[in-house]
């Protein structure tokens, strides 16, 4: 009996120890997007493992679906995603193919970013009709995550999201929620105070990905050097396009540093125009870490790059 005993107490105080090394294991989080993996970590500071399945110099549009990814999203607690089709190419057989059930839509697990902002450009033409519409999302523009009201939307999602699978975690994520919030106010002051010369300018981008950037700067966009999202340009739409940056006096034509500037440079040069070859995500340079780098480096680029 004695021996029992001690035995009994033995795996008690191993299912204790188990327990509590259970309840402090960190979060684990893996994100689409870089820029969507940093405001994980600003959110959830040391009470989470974040990663990302792409690197901030990839189109996110065509990610490869590699097998270590599905190694991630099987050992993940949540999977935080852009949404509105974004990742529509490459994301959906990754999670299923995770096998994991925490991830999976509707779970708590399943963090959609774009639930946290106000969707621009939703079609309003019928769904049989988008596919000669070209590379249109069905569900509205998913490039939104640099301004800095969508980022604070996209962070109170995630303090929120964490802390339901995560409760004891509640108090720091508030704290750190509230810490990045007190940054996000100073830095979006400076932000509009050094943007000021670009509200009213015209522009021309590469790919419609830039409208909610545009309206946050108060910057109007009049032409695409694609002529439908994800077409190529013909001779005639270029020579167009060209035309109407002469009668528009724009200022910039903006294309993702991810995408060939070739054409843009001709686009830009010809249509009296500064080329600007923009990081669009975080991790797209080696100096650009944080949402915060991430904004700086785009309005510099914009500014003087």
């Amino acid at each position: 009996m004695h021996l029992r005993s001690k035995l009994s107490a033995l795996l008690v105080a191993a299912a204790i120890a188990l327990g509590a090394r259970t309840a402090s294991a960190k979060l684990r989080v893996v994100a689409t997007i870089q820029t969507l993996a940093d405001l994980c970590r600003q959110v959830g500071g040391d009470r989470i493992d974040v990663s990302s399945l792409s690197h901030g110099y990839q189109d996110p549009h065509f990610v490869e679906a590699k097998p270590s990814l599905v190694l991630s999203l099987n050992r993940a607690d949540a999977l935080v995603y852009v949404g509105l089709d974004l990742e529509v190419g490459w994301l959906p057989p990754l999670v299923q193919q995770s096998r994991n059930e925490r991830i999976q839509r509707g779970q708590a697990g399943n963090i959609d970013a774009s639930t946290a902002i106000k969707v621009e450009d939703i079609p309003t033409i019928p769904a049989d009709q988008l596919r000669a519409m070209g590379d249109i999302h069905p569900l509205g523009n998913p490039h939104y995550w640099i301004p800095p009201k969508n980022a604070r939307g996209i962070a109170r999602l995630l303090a929120q999201r964490f802390t339901e699978l995560d409760a004891a975690g509640a108090g720091a994520y508030q704290a750190a929620l509230a810490a990045f919030e007190r940054q996000l106010d100073a830095k979006e002051k400076e932000w509009d105070r050094i943007a000021a010369p670009l509200r009213g300018i015209h522009v021309v981008t590469y790919h419609k990905s830039w409208s909610y950037v545009a309206d946050w700067l108060h910057m109007q966009e009049i032409g695409y050097i694609e002529p439908k999202p994800g077409i190529p340009p013909t001779a005639n739409h270029t020579a167009q396009l060209i035309d109407l940056m002469h009668k528009s006096d724009v200022k910039l034509v903006i294309v993702e540093s991810f995408y060939p500037s070739n054409l843009a440079r001709f686009v830009a040069d010809n249509g009296h125009a500064r080329l600007v070859s923009t990081p669009s995500d975080v991790g797209a340079t080696p100096a650009i870490k944080t949402y915060f780098d991430l904004v700086d480096a785009v309005l510099a680029a914009f500014l003087h790059g």
